[in-house]
């Protein structure tokens, strides 16, 4: 008798084609604890499912990366959801997984991103609603009466600004009626008019702070809204809704209460400098003042007859001493025709003992030409004069 024999390949297609008929292995949801987890470089993450009773090989392609919504890793309890299929060169069958939940407190985290996603949607988280105050003086709190939490908001703005007025609205922060309790705590103290709110739970539920109705009450409220989670690694529904963000209510006294000691030293500061300038721009404006004083005189009628009588005493200095200057040379030019006119004077050289002749008629006689024995002459001398006849004329030979 013959017997079938058939090869590896061939089992590992007919039990993979066996995987694929049954419906139920195509989308099945599979619970239990993460182990072996590897991100590959290529995007695929590898992992084992275990639980008490054996572990299950499991695989997410970096095409269905969507269908993960946090970071997992060892330990973590999960529900993947996906198929079941047979790899035929292994001859070993894993689980393919599209999407994969927390479980437990996973499930929570899963309504909370469905919730913050819808909120976000509706236009709630949005950033340009209502800045906080720089110098709110009321300050409104939303939390527990009791815990640290409203003890270091307290602490925290007397020594900030002991002038700051607090109010407490006391909220239930967990269990049943919280949710109501914070909602009414934000639209009374909204009625009350504060100038700033701050909202945290204090030590209670944080799931508490997820609720929609929380949401849409700091949404709504007038009042800008500092969330406080109290822990800085929470995040809760409040605080993408709310205006301001504080990881603990210590945080938020300090972003909600100005720091009066800083606020007083800036204006110290800003009183000096203006004080500063006031004195420099006063300096400048007297300078300016004495330069148009200074114009204004020159420009003056008074100014300007001054300035012209000053001209004019400067230019009949002037004259003067141009005047002075051309009788100086004419006096000296005087002086040297007068030596000049000394030199050929008449009066010298009768003085000399010379003297000179004339006719009859007052002609002078220079040339004995022309006079003859008889003819009567006059002689003038330095000091009088001699009439006289010539007897004989002498002709130069």
């Amino acid at each position: 008798m013959m017997k079938n024999v058939y090869s590896v390949g061939q089992v590992n297609t007919y039990i993979k084609n066996m995987f694929a008929q049954d419906f139920m292995l195509q989308r099945i949801s599979v619970k239990g604890e993460v182990s072996n987890c590897k991100y590959h470089t290529s995007g695929h993450i590898y992992f084992t499912i275990k639980d008490a009773a054996g572990t299950l090989n499991a695989v997410m392609f970096a095409g269905s990366r969507k269908g993960l919504k946090f970071q997992m890793k060892e330990g973590d309890q999960v529900v993947v959801t996906g198929s079941v299929e047979v790899y035929e060169r292994d001859g070993k069958y894993q689980i393919y997984a599209r999407e994969i939940e927390l479980d437990g407190a996973g499930n929570l985290y899963q309504k909370f991103e469905a919730l913050k996603q819808e909120l976000e949607e509706m236009g709630m988280f949005a950033a340009e609603y209502k800045p906080p105050p720089p110098y709110a003086m009321k300050i409104g709190v939303v939390t527990a009466p009791t815990g640290a939490a409203v003890q270091d908001i307290r602490n925290i703005s007397a020594r900030r600004n002991p002038f700051v007025q607090l109010i407490l609205y006391p909220a239930l922060v967990q269990g049943d009626g919280a949710v109501e309790s914070i909602v009414n705590g934000i639209h009374a103290l909204d009625a009350l008019g504060v100038d700033v709110m701050i909202v945290g739970r204090g030590g209670g539920s944080i799931e508490d702070l997820w609720a929609e109705e929380v949401a849409r009450a700091i949404f709504e409220c007038e009042t800008p809204v500092i969330s406080a989670v109290g822990h800085e690694t929470d995040w809760t529904i409040a605080d993408f809704v709310a205006d301001l963000r504080a990881p603990t209510p210590s945080a938020a006294a300090e972003l909600a209460v100005f720091d009066y000691a800083a606020v007083e030293g800036r204006l110290g500061e800003i009183k000096e400098r203006m004080f500063l300038l006031n004195m420099q721009r006063i300096q400048q404006m007297r300078k300016e003042l004495e330069h148009a004083k200074d114009r204004l005189s020159y420009l003056s009628p008074e100014g300007q007859l001054r300035e012209k009588r000053k001209y004019a005493a400067d230019l009949e200095e002037q004259l003067r001493n141009r005047m002075e200057h051309m009788i100086e040379l004419r006096r000296h030019k005087l002086a040297l025709l007068s030596e000049r006119l000394e030199g050929v004077s008449p009066v010298k050289k009768l003085a000399q003992g010379y003297s000179y002749v004339t006719d009859e008629n007052g002609h002078t006689l220079t040339d004995a030409e022309g006079v003859k024995a008889g003819d009567r002459v006059k002689i003038r001398l330095l000091k009088g004069a001699l009439e006289a006849e010539v007897t004989e004329v002498l002709h130069e030979r």
